[in-house]
């Protein structure tokens, strides 16, 4: 079996890249902040090279207040939440224009006995900006009332895998809440150090 990681910071993973303990071939990729170059990276990328599975790995923020600063999940639909048009005060998402998709499911990995660890499953918003504005905030739950937690990158992984027909995982740690901005109240060093933590386990020798 022949797995991706991919990331969009080699910071999120450095723990994970300092191992020397996995047994299969794994690849690693860094792709860049935000969904265009992830788009971009990781579809350069595998135009040239073919896998078994995708891991797309990452810190986020929350929006549930349930989930905990440095739970570890797994995002099982993630969508390009700003993917439409603006009507006045209402958005019309691309479904809603008639020009295309915007939530994305993985194609599920299902290979005993390994299977991803098992992690609370979220949805997901992937956005050019991280919100830090409480109006904002509010405008955009409306909008998705079932959106757990936002990234930069993870539907264009999904986009990506999914145009390959390759499975794929997306798990994420939460460093902070969406709220307005307040970088004391977030702990990203926890975020990471949990998110290698599980993934460490789940790929290390059975």
């Amino acid at each position: 079996m022949k797995i991706l990681i991919v990331a969009a910071t080699s910071f999120e993973i450095q723990p994970l890249l300092n191992a020397q303990i996995l047994p299969y071939p794994i690849d690693t990729l860094i792709t860049g902040v935000g969904m265009t170059q992830t788009a971009y990276t990781l579809g350069k990328h595998l135009a040239l090279n073919s896998y078994d599975l995708i891991i797309n790995l990452g810190i986020a923020g929350s929006f549930d207040r349930n989930l905990k600063i440095g739970e570890v999940v797994e995002v099982t639909e993630d969508r390009f939440a700003e993917l439409g048009a603006e009507d006045g005060e209402s958005f019309l998402s691309i479904e809603d224009l008639g020009f295309g998709v915007s939530v994305f499911r993985p194609i599920p990995f299902d290979n005993p006995p390994f299977y991803p660890p098992l992690l609370k499953k979220v949805n997901a918003i992937t956005v050019n900006k991280v919100h830090g504005h409480e109006p904002n905030i509010a405008k955009l739950k409306n909008q998705h009332p079932d959106v757990d937690l936002e990234s930069m990158e993870g539907a264009a992984v999904f986009l990506a895998a999914n145009g390959q027909q390759i499975p794929s995982i997306q798990i994420r740690a939460i460093s902070n809440y969406v709220e307005q901005r307040n970088r004391e109240s977030w702990d990203i060093p926890l975020a990471i150090k949990n998110l290698n933590t599980v993934v460490l386990e789940w790929l290390s020798p059975l």
